[in-house]
């Protein structure tokens, strides 16, 4: 009688070991598991393409423009921090921001933008020609940009050197594509190059390791 219930308690115990060694396992498995790309990126996460509506924009002279050392500007990130658009991850570029056309078919259309322009104008309180400022997408949709989040859109006035009327010409553009560029050859994580856009877009390129784009 001894025996059989030493036996059963050795069995009893084995039972209890093994079934315990799963749930540590699974555990863990759990708290490795890869967080998608827009979540590493630090920025904040937009509802993506959607049907879009006309967005309210912050209250009229809430928002405050930056200027860097040399003068070029940068948004209130109180008002404009940036969105990402959930639709775009490491794992689906090649679909997506790296495909061509992408972004133009995400793109909000004017009569989405226009009232949304004229309403950021007075959040920013930008007295100059509406037709020098760009509507621009902190985070571009070639970086996988939320397209219509007012987080990550904002009236971006002329730089240095612009010639009233000469319309729309801002070198954040340039700065975009090189990024752009980087993040579709595989040298830039696309979480890396959300953030230093973000950030300060006049710096970003040196942030992310590539100051000369290449």
């Amino acid at each position: 009688m001894k025996a059989h219930m030493g036996l059963a308690v050795a069995v009893l115990a084995i039972g209890l070991v093994a079934g315990c060694s799963k749930h540590p396992a699974n555990t863990v498995a759990q708290q490795v598991s890869p967080v998608p790309a827009k979540q590493q990126s630090g920025v904040a996460v937009g509802p993506g393409p959607v049907q879009y509506t006309v967005q309210a924009q912050p209250a009229p002279g809430s928002c405050h423009y930056r200027k860097t050392s040399d003068g070029q500007p940068l948004p209130d990130p109180a008002c404009t921090p940036g969105a990402t658009n959930p639709k775009v991850t490491t794992a689906d570029l090649a679909t997506t921001i790296c495909k061509s056309g992408y972004t133009l078919s995400i793109r909000p259309t004017e009569a989405i933008t226009g009232p949304e322009k004229k309403a950021n104008i007075k959040s920013y309180d930008y007295t100059g020609n509406p037709a020098d400022a760009e509507y621009d997408h902190l985070v571009s949709l070639e970086l996988g940009g939320d397209p219509n989040d007012p987080r990550n859109l904002w009236v971006e006035p002329p730089s240095p050197g612009h010639k009233p009327g000469e319309g729309v010409n801002n070198p954040k553009d340039g700065v975009e594509s090189k990024l752009h560029s980087l993040v579709c050859s595989g040298k830039v994580p696309l979480g890396d190059a959300q953030v230093a856009i973000a950030t300060d877009w006049t710096t970003a390129l040196a942030v992310v390791g590539h100051p000369d784009g290449k």
